[in-house]
């Protein structure tokens, strides 16, 4: 172990299993450092990965805190190995690295070479087109092996926030072991908080009915893994090319979805669900959705409701149920629904595995890049279908999610000022008295750290 700042260890691992042997092309482009080069990516990920147990949430502070970590290839006669240098001491235990831990470095590393050389490089996916990038989420996630046919529905996507109160995430822990009871596996982005109290709790359903080993995936993505490392408890992590093609793997292989309370990631994260769950192509397609928090979590819940009814109509409202403070029956009315989920896919011929009759419009799926140019631009109005609306707000919110914890957004703030936000009065009213209302609530960070805005709302008339 070397003494700085922060403690560091010196290691060198090798893989298990399809990583332990690359070729000399694949090697060269994760070690060039050019500006075209995979090295710097695959470099921060893997940092954000070691960064797991930390409380750090800010990856422009992971990447400074940590200037001199290295993770390089060697590749020798029996396969390859993995040098790291100046890696975080939260991700070993008396200088052994953590097994998970070690696991999610490889899943880091395949991803990274599989959507470089296929998705990014190749010319076998069209991402201009809705079709070819729904094809490309699925070819990304085979490869992760993550699609298990032959396998009945019981995939439960749990999303929520990083930043939630010590009552808030016990609670989360109790749902998880009520659904672990009932044999479901559990999908989240990963990180700590509600996308890891749910995993826990499973971990114990599962093993007092002797259900073998559970299933705890996590999807992330570059920008804002190292705002939320994942968690030592995931066994299938998948890094995604963007935050988009993300949240189209949850929907794509998720039977049913929780929202716990979170801030704006989690606004975030509902909006582009109920925005595609509008399009009147998904009008008879049965997809659970509930809200769910302990007691407290009340006004949280009434401030969410309200603000989607405001914006995006009574239609959206109808689409979820809200149950507060009752994890077992928070359980039943997801089994129930995917009971209903596989009826109906069974019926129509869809598959278990991978959510293909959902109608995903291309406004959902093609990258947003919160530049201040973007963000001022953005349609915030009702002079569209609010399914469309759903779409531009669900843009906003990831802006303010960038800005607040992702290295690229929070350096463009430091460069440009606030992001603007411009929209119609009773839009814009709405959406500042959410965000007003998290920072209150201490949503928008870890608990006990100082919050800086990243935008300002202006009205339109």
């Amino acid at each position: 172990m070397s003494q700085d700042i922060y403690d560091t260890y010196d290691t060198q691992i090798s893989p298990e299993g399809r990583m332990e042997v690359l070729s000399k092309a694949e090697v060269g482009r994760l070690l060039d450092s050019s500006h075209g080069g995979l090295y710097q990516l695959f470099r921060n990920c893997a940092l954000a990965v070691l960064n797991c147990g930390s409380g750090l949430d800010d990856g422009k502070e992971l990447l400074e805190r940590y200037k001199n970590f290295e993770i390089n290839i060697i590749q020798r006669e029996r396969g390859i190995k993995l040098d790291v240098k100046g890696a975080p001491a939260s991700a070993f235990v008396d200088g052994v690295m953590i097994k998970g831990i070690q696991e999610h470095l490889f899943a880091v590393l395949r991803d990274i070479l599989f959507i470089n050389a296929e998705i990014a490089e190749g010319a076998k996916f069209d991402l201009s087109h809705s079709e070819g990038i729904t094809d490309a989420v699925f070819h990304i996630l085979r490869n992760a092996n993550l699609l298990r046919p032959q396998v009945s529905p019981n995939l439960v996507v749990c999303w929520g926030g990083h930043s939630i109160s010590g009552t808030e995430y016990d609670y989360t822990k109790q749902v998880g072991y009520q659904l672990g009871l009932r044999g479901l596996d559990i999908c989240t982005g990963c990180g700590p908080g509600a996308m890891k109290g749910p995993m826990k709790g499973a971990t114990i359903g599962h093993a007092k009915q002797r259900t073998g080993q559970g299933r705890y995936i996590g999807l992330t993505e570059p920008g804002i893994i190292a705002a939320e490392a994942p968690n030592p408890i995931v066994n299938d992590l998948v890094i995604m090319p963007d935050i988009e093609k993300r949240l189209e793997a949850f929907v794509r292989v998720g039977h049913a979805v929780i929202v716990f309370p979170g801030g704006a990631g989690t606004a975030e994260e509902i909006l582009y669900l109920l925005g595609i769950l509008l399009h009147p192509e998904n009008a008879g397609l049965p997809f659970p959705l509930i809200f769910t928090g302990p007691e407290g979590a009340v006004d949280y819940f009434r401030q969410i409701d309200q603000f989607i009814g405001d914006t995006i109509g009574a239609e959206a409202q109808k689409r979820y149920k809200i149950i507060v403070n009752d994890p077992a029956q928070v359980a039943r009315e997801v089994e129930a629904g995917i009971r209903e989920v596989r009826a109906f896919r069974k019926a129509h011929g869809d598959a278990y595995y991978y959510n293909w009759m959902l109608k995903i419009d291309s406004e959902f799926q093609h990258p947003f890049e919160p530049t201040h140019a973007n963000m001022h631009n953005l349609a915030l109005h009702k002079n569209q279908p609010p399914h469309l609306l759903a779409a531009n707000l669900r843009r906003a919110f990831s802006g303010v999610v960038a800005g607040n914890v992702k290295d690229q957004g929070i350096r463009a703030i430091e460069k440009h000022g606030h992001f603007e936000l411009r929209g119609d009065p009773a839009i814009m009213d709405s959406m500042d008295t959410l965000l007003t209302a998290f920072i209150a609530q201490h949503r928008m960070k870890l608990p006990g750290k100082a919050y800086v805005p990243c935008y300002r709302i202006l009205k339109s008339g």
